[in-house]
């Protein structure tokens, strides 16, 4: 398929991902170099290895998936090296069309977190990706200015609002005024796209909400906007079911990115292409299940 089939020239990154939702689906292939699925695979715990896992993850993709997110901290622990297969791997993703996550969880305040959107999100950034993963611990006010350099560049965020990890809950279920800090935040990600962004489509800042976490116990109510895109960890291996997409995100499951990355991961290298292709239509059938 040609890359500008996959990728057509949108006004903005939440354009682009709806688009990339109704001609390859809701997929999302984690490319998660864990020294463990390098060892399964025979591969050195190395710069090399981490090259060949990440290229032969690409080239299992196919027509089965049309968004990639790395876990940029198995390419940060090589340094130099670690990041310039990064760049390679982003690039020959933008070069096929394929819609790149950079899990790097970048927060700070000011202009330094204005420096780290620049690095990711800039149009002539090395790192060619489509959106970032951010924390906003610091203050959701920190990410005004990235919020408006993704505005500015066609490039989106997901932000950290419930995530999967039990640790979180003690930040993130606390209550304010006006609900749970979760709920604030995610208020706030509504806001973000109301004030920037086509309302007649989804946003370019979307929500980290793991779909281990139960949305009701963060005050999280899917009936507030249609608009949020959600990025959903926690399917495969940490216990979620693709088909159950409906139960557990309820009216927001068709704006979801569904990750997958480990459970792919079998013990040999060509089992990827059909273990995407299961899990592709495992998703459709979840999602299809949403419509009744």
């Amino acid at each position: 398929m040609r890359a500008t089939e996959r990728r057509p020239s949108l006004a903005s990154f939440g354009e682009n991902l709806q688009t990339s939702f109704r001609s390859f689906g809701n997929l999302c292939v984690g490319i998660d170099p864990h020294p463990r699925l390098l060892a399964d695979w025979n591969l050195a715990n190395s710069p090399a290895g981490i090259r060949s896992f990440a290229n032969i993850m690409l080239d299992s993709i196919e027509d089965q998936a049309n968004i990639i997110k790395p876990q940029v901290a198995f390419f940060e622990q090589f340094g130099s090296a670690g990041f310039k297969i990064l760049e390679e791997i982003c690039e020959r993703a933008k070069a096929s069309g394929i819609l790149v996550i950079a899990d790097a969880k970048r927060g700070d305040i000011g202009s330094t977190m204005t420096a780290y959107a620049r690095a990711w999100l800039g149009r002539e950034s090395v790192f060619a990706v489509d959106a970032l993963t951010v924390s906003p611990y610091l203050g959701f006010g920190a990410l005004v200015e990235t919020v408006e350099v993704c505005r500015d560049n066609e490039k989106g965020l997901f932000v950290l609002v419930a995530t999967s990890n039990p640790e979180a809950t003690s930040i993130q279920k606390i209550e304010t005024v006006t609900g749970t800090i979760a709920s604030d935040v995610f208020n706030s990600i509504i806001e973000a796209n109301t004030g920037s962004f086509p309302t007649e489509s989804l946003g370019s800042i979307g929500a980290v909400l793991g779909a281990t976490v139960s949305l009701g116990d963060y005050e999280i109510d899917p009936m507030q906007s249609n608009a949020v895109p959600i990025l959903a960890p926690g399917f495969g291996y940490q216990g979620a079911a693709l088909e159950d997409a409906k139960a557990i995100y309820g009216r927001l499951a068709t704006q979801v990115v569904y990750n997958v990355s480990r459970s792919l991961i079998g013990p040999d290298p060509k089992l990827v292409t059909g273990n995407i292709q299961k899990a592709s239509l495992a998703l459709a059938r979840g999602l299809r299940d949403s419509d009744d």
